[in-house]
């Protein structure tokens, strides 16, 4: 094709379009985390066998392998073409996902979700990267709040249609629901996606980085869950912990030492990156203990069925939509950094809301609405906008890593939040206190958060 003719094809696909293909591949990377909150206890009862520990690795394998393949996979789309990358990860997490479903074992599920996690990994920084390479800049804070809504939407329908599905037909087919929808991103991609990459992009595929980070985050998430195994024993998990926290200070070194770090610590150079990754990680700990926390609330203590608690869960995330996209449009104006301040703080009063109304008689409306259309305003203020500031600043060249980067650090966040909600609330007899002291860890957490946020500086750029 004359170049001219190459760039006139390229200019008729609509961004619009490219936003629709790239976002309902994250719609179902993002609904499959939420489907899987609810599915806890169904998988528990499928396999007998597996202890507590062992189902929350179906979720954290998945979590800790998606974020550390984030990073290189960002190089990959970069390097080898964002449209091809893309749809490489569609395949796989379709595939996977099948696989999941099939599972005769919580080992085998655990090994399939791994796998998931490297197609998810694949389309995530890929995806962005499309959406950001269609848009012209100054329309893409308003972009990226729409891409974080469309996170927010799934965050949304995953627990009532996930609870649906689940008691319904089986855990199996949350997993089996992401074939169709998986099929036809790629049939539409393969049509109407254009190519885009940079071959001079620095590919970083560090497999002893890779390693490190996994060893320490999974010794770390150990120690969490695996301490109340070891009451008389406290050694044990402190050994695990520190041993964790040992990896994660060599995995530094490392990446200062190497010539071809996992993660460019250079990016961590600029202000900004740096405060919204920090930020990031201490957010998405405190978002996932409250948005898994509060199953076990609904069934546990109030005694919900599984699809009541699914759809009592829904107002929050619906309320997430409607904000990122308004988020989006104050943070394109005025900068990140009110609007992520802003975030951090009124979704923290979601917390001190819990703390003080919650009680052992179901009250759905009083005790429990208010929290989650709190909580829902300050996620669709934050969650989007982080997304947005982190890679506001970087070099096009950049896009990919830095946002990838910023996927993994919040993953690692998720990882760290289910950990201590199992810590805290999978046993025998789960009381009132345990859902106070998990709505302090989060209040301190998100305050620690709008700490750092509050040196966020994308207005000037």
């Amino acid at each position: 094709m004359h170049p001219l003719e190459h760039n006139l094809a390229i200019r008729r696909v609509s961004p619009w379009l490219v936003f629709h293909i790239a976002s309902l591949a994250t719609f179902l990377v993002s609904i499959d985390t939420t489907v899987l909150y609810v599915a806890f206890h169904s998988i528990a009862k499928s396999f007998p066998e597996a202890n507590p520990t062992s189902i929350a690795w179906v979720m954290n394998a998945y979590t800790i392998v998606y974020a550390t393949c984030l990073i290189p996979a960002g190089g990959l789309a970069d390097r080898y073409g964002r449209k091809r990358i893309f749809m490489v990860g569609v395949a796989l997490f379709i595939l996977a996902s099948v696989l999941c479903g099939l599972s005769p074992n919580i080992h085998t599920l655990i090994a399939a979700r791994v796998v998931q996690a490297i197609g998810a990994s694949f389309l995530g920084p890929a995806a962005l990267s499309l959406i950001l390479e269609a848009f012209s800049k100054d329309k893409r804070a308003i972009v990226v709040g729409a891409w974080g809504a469309t996170g927010a939407l799934a965050a949304a329908l995953g627990p009532a249609v996930g609870a649906w599905i689940v008691d319904s037909w089986g855990w199996e087919w949350a997993f089996y629901i992401n074939a169709p929808l998986g099929i036809y991103c790629l049939f539409m991609g393969i049509k109407t996606l254009n190519e885009s990459s940079n071959p001079a992009s620095h590919l970083r595929f560090d497999l002893i980085g890779m390693l490190l980070i996994i060893a320490a985050i999974s010794a770390i998430t150990s120690s969490l869950i695996e301490y109340k195994n070891y009451l008389n024993q406290p050694h044990i998990p402190m050994l695990m912990g520190g041993s964790g926290l040992g990896l994660l200070v060599l995995f530094v070194y490392w990446c200062k030492k190497t010539s071809n770090p996992l993660v460019d610590l250079n990016l961590f150079q600029n202000r900004t990156y740096r405060a919204v990754n920090i930020a990031a990680l201490f957010f998405s700990t405190a978002f996932a203990t409250m948005f898994f926390s509060f199953f076990f609330l609904m069934t546990k203590i109030w005694g919900y069925s599984l699809p009541q608690a699914g759809l009592a869960m829904m107002v929050g995330p619906a309320t997430v939509v409607p904000t990122a996209l308004w988020g989006g449009r104050i943070a394109s104006r005025y900068g990140h950094k009110m609007v992520l301040v802003a975030g951090c703080l009124i979704f923290s009063t979601s917390s001190i809301w819990y703390l003080s109304e919650i009680t052992a008689i179901p009250d759905y409306l009083w005790a429990c609405l208010p929290g989650q259309l709190i909580s829902g305003i300050g996620v669709g203020l934050v969650m989007p906008s982080l997304s947005g500031a982190a890679v506001h600043d970087l070099p096009q060249k950049d896009y990919a890593i830095g946002s990838a980067i910023n996927q993994a650090i919040r993953q690692i966040g998720t990882v760290l939040g289910v950990a201590i909600t199992v810590s805290i609330l999978v046993k025998s007899a789960v009381n009132l206190d345990d859902f106070h002291l998990l709505y302090t860890i989060q209040f301190l957490l998100v305050i620690t958060s709008a700490i750092f946020v509050s040196y966020v500086n994308t207005r000037q750029s």
